[in-house]
């Protein structure tokens, strides 16, 4: 299955420099940094600089607590963390990432069994009972060869949290993941969510942002076997005062892997923010490589602010495809006009185009039941 330990040994670009299991080998960021220069950190409550770990290790309970809904024939396992299979497909890449590492008591392991076709999803509720105390957490799912399954990840409540999840899909394998957001206004979430990818996998990510105060979402997917196959999806939604930043990274290391990538975000309100970096390397020995990667931003309202990033970095010349886009603009007053002039109200017809919008990578949850309440909460977005 490829189960070798990460290496926090091998330079991993000019993108993404350091990798260390140990908080001490990154400086507290300041701001000026190119990974935190879109983040506010004054209200990330001291989960960057160690000062959250301090407080949280005073307090007795835990404030997110961890329900796993498992399906037939998965295991889950509450581990500690010297348990062999927690840390080993991801290295921690930026200081919040290891301080999380560094601070979780227990980990959730997922496994799902070779051979295994999961018939409904594993539901992994993670809700936040107090916003006032930091809390750590860490979570690894394994789908073994040929087995096939699909998680849920549901963020609620009140929360200030950072975590590490691992999504390890071994030869064969194929694995969806929905990571949904939809936080208390008061709440603060920064996670690293890395798959790692063997011979011939399939994993699909889907990231849906919607709720808390500052939300930071950190994919990435590395392949250790040729044939992988990697699509990533988002879908977010900020309304006024809110931080919603994704930082992708797809890390092409073998021949023939395929990487697609498509987000699309909608801003209303004063000082709703949204960051989206989309980082792709591929590497010398990576030869076929076929990637893309797209971000889309509907701004409805003055007084947002979008920035997006597309990178990549190619060290070979021998690749299938390679590209990446980006755009962001008002919603646009001939769409309105048009439909307008066919008896469509206007609040009707603005919601009939966001709706169309993000309602494109909204059909392509496999999930009934999270596909409606991504779609209600769309609705109850614009109903503000």
């Amino acid at each position: 299955m490829g189960l070798e330990t990460a290496s926090a040994e091998r330079p991993l670009s000019t993108l993404h420099e350091k990798a260390s299991y140990d908080v001490a080998d990154f400086e507290v960021p300041k701001g000026r940094e190119e990974k935190w220069r879109f983040t506010p950190l004054r209200r990330l409550r001291g989960l960057h600089d160690g000062t959250a770990a301090e407080g949280s290790a005073a307090d007795a309970t835990d404030p997110v607590l961890v329900e796993v809904e498992a399906a037939p024939d998965v295991k889950v396992e509450r581990v500690g963390r010297d348990d062999p299979r927690v840390g080993r497909a991801y290295v921690p890449t930026d200081r919040v990432s290891a301080q999380a590492y560094a601070s979780f008591t227990q980990a959730t392991v997922i496994t799902v069994p070779r051979e295994t076709v999961a018939t409904t999803p594993t539901v992994v509720r993670l809700r936040g009972e107090d916003a006032g105390h930091a809390a750590f957490g860490h979570t690894t799912v394994i789908v073994e060869p040929l087995a096939k399954a699909t998680v849920v990840l549901d963020h609620r409540g009140s929360a200030t949290y950072a975590d590490n999840v691992e999504f390890v899909v071994g030869d064969g394998a194929a694995l969806s993941v929905i990571s949904m957001h939809d936080w208390a206004d008061d709440s603060v979430h920064l996670s690293h969510q890395h798959a790692r990818l063997a011979k011939d996998a399939r994993f699909t990510g889907f990231v849906i942002s919607l709720g808390g105060d500052v939300v930071r979402i950190a994919p990435s997917v590395s392949y250790h076997g040729p044939g992988g196959d990697a699509e990533l999806y988002g879908v977010y939604f900020a309304d006024a005062g809110q931080h919603l930043e994704h930082r992708l990274l797809v890390d092409h290391t073998v021949p023939n892997c395929r990487s697609r990538v498509d987000y699309r975000g909608a801003l209303q309100g004063d000082a709703a923010h949204a960051v989206w970096i989309g980082d792709v390397i591929i590497r010398a020995e990576a030869e076929g490589t076929d990637t893309y990667e797209l971000n889309r931003n509907l701004v409805l309202t003055d007084g947002t602010r979008v920035d997006s990033v597309p990178n990549l970095e190619i060290l070979t010349g021998e690749v299938a495809g390679a590209g990446h886009a980006s755009a962001s603009g008002r919603l646009d007053d001939q769409h309105l006009f048009y439909l307008q002039a066919r008896g469509i109200p206007r609040d009707q017809a603005r919601r009939m185009v966001v709706r169309g919008f993000l309602g494109q990578l909204i059909e392509r949850i496999e999930v009934p039941e999270v596909r409606e309440q991504v779609a209600a909460a769309i609705e109850a977005e614009l109903d503000r």
